[in-house]
C-alpha cells in the first residue's frame, strides 16, 4: 500500500504574478532555476504552487538534469531526430526552423507546475528548470510566473 505524506497545510491567502524575460542566443537550454528561486523567496509565500508559463509557440519549458551538460546536448540531438529542420513541412513562411520549433514545443510543453514548501521550489537533487529555445536565431522570450499559497 502506498501512503501520501502531508508536507504542509495552509489556506490559500496570497497570490503573486510576475514576468521573467529571457534573452536566448539560438537553439539550446537556458537554466532559469536561480531566477525563479529568488523570485519565489522574495514573494514571502512559504507554501504553495508555482506556475511558469512560456508565451511562445517556438520555445518551451522543462525540468531536466542540471548536473551534466552532456544531457542537454543529447536532448538537443534527440529533438533534431524527432523534428528535423529539413523534413519538407508545409508551414515554412518564417523559415526552415519554424515548424520544427513548433513540434519541439508541442513535445515539451509551455507550462510547469512546481510545488513550493518552506519558501523553496521542491525540485529533485539534480533537477533544474530550463527554457528551451527551438529557433535558430536569438529571441526575447517572455515567461509569466504565478505563485499561489500562504
Amino acid at each position: 500500500m502506498l501512503n501520501v505524506e502531508t508536507l504542509s497545510e495552509a489556506s490559500v491567502t496570497q497570490q503573486v504574478n510576475g514576468r521573467l524575460v529571457v534573452e536566448t542566443e539560438g537553439p539550446g537550454f537556458i537554466e532559469i532555476t536561480e531566477a525563479l528561486s529568488r523570485w519565489v523567496f522574495g514573494t514571502g509565500i512559504l507554501n504553495g504552487l508555482l506556475t511558469v508559463f512560456c508565451r511562445h509557440t517556438s520555445a518551451s519549458l522543462l525540468i531536466q538534469e542540471n548536473a551534466d551538460p552532456d544531457v542537454r546536448q543529447d536532448l538537443l540531438t534527440a529533438l533534431d531526430r524527432l523534428a528535423p529542420r529539413e523534413a519538407g513541412y508545409v508551414h515554412s513562411t518564417e523559415g526552415p526552423d519554424d515548424m520544427p520549433a513548433h513540434i519541439r514545443t508541442m513535445l515539451s510543453g509551455v507550462s510547469l507546475s512546481i510545488p513550493v514548501v518552506e519558501g523553496q521550489m521542491v525540485l529533485g537533487t539534480w533537477q533544474g528548470v530550463y527554457l528551451a529555445e527551438h529557433r535558430d536565431r536569438p529571441h526575447t522570450r517572455d515567461l509569466i510566473v504565478h505563485l499561489i499559497g500562504a
